[in-house]
């Protein structure tokens, strides 16, 4: 029968994580950082840091800046804005989650339970446009997949501009083909730059067929097998 995980919560510099740990290996353990889409929370995630978690990983789900534990009393009327207006506010608040993640990786390195040479992020949605900032402002990050995220923003310093910062990590879109929330053509366009830039480059790109923003299980079932299997072959864990 296998052992449950153990989860503990948190808090590094002001943000509330979820931690799942392995119940094999010693620490420290390969680790990678989940973070949730817009409007809820890292508690949303149990599910999959369970299995990231069985999967060998030291998994963190991480409450974005203005959500969960440190949520905005005004974010659900922001999230009902005009479109514009509340993509302005999401994308505000994933650029801040984003730079907090150098500290959590630091710190979490420093007690010893993560391995700073095999560090990982997924995203979901507001997730996604995390993980397109995070691998530019944390050097350490060797693998990342980007769920249903874009690296193309409307205003401020858009991560699409900085092409040469996406070449170092192993980089993973995954999109949904009729996804009207955040179509898919900004990430399939820089997936296209990047095969231009580089030969052999070490990224992936994957359109789900048919699929749209709140998939179905089945999609998402297929999204978090290729998540695994691409965190695996990139930070080297062969279970």
């Amino acid at each position: 029968m296998d052992r449950a995980i153990a989860f503990a919560s948190r808090t590094i510099g002001g943000v509330p994580l979820l931690l799942a740990l392995p119940s094999t290996g010693d620490a420290p353990h390969p680790m990678v950082l989940w973070f949730h889409g817009f409007g809820v929370d890292k508690e949303v995630h149990r599910k999959e840091l369970e299995q990231l978690a069985r999967a060998g990983f030291l998994a963190v789900g991480v409450d974005a800046a203005g959500h969960g534990a440190r949520r905005l009393p005004d974010l659900d009327a922001r999230q009902a804005a005009p479109h514009e207006e509340a993509l302005r506010t999401m994308i505000g608040l994933a650029a801040q989650t984003a730079d907090e993640v150098p500290s959590i990786v630091r710190a979490l390195a420093d007690e010893g339970l993560a391995d700073a040479e095999r560090v990982g992020i997924v995203g979901v949605s507001m997730g996604g446009y995390v993980v397109y900032r995070a691998v530019l402002v944390e050097p350490s990050i060797r693998a990342a997949v980007a769920i249903l995220g874009s690296p193309e923003w409307p205003e401020g310093d858009s991560p699409h501009r900085h092409l040469d910062g996406f070449r170092h990590p192993a980089l993973l879109s995954i999109t949904a083909e009729r996804d009207k929330n955040v179509p898919p053509a900004a990430a399939r366009e820089l997936h296209r730059r990047l095969a231009a830039l580089d030969p052999e480059p070490v990224h992936s790109y994957v359109e789900l067929a048919g699929a749209v923003h709140l998939m179905s299980e089945q999609h998402w079932t297929q999204a978090m097998v290729e998540t695994l299997r691409w965190l695996k072959r990139h930070l080297r864990l062969t279970s």
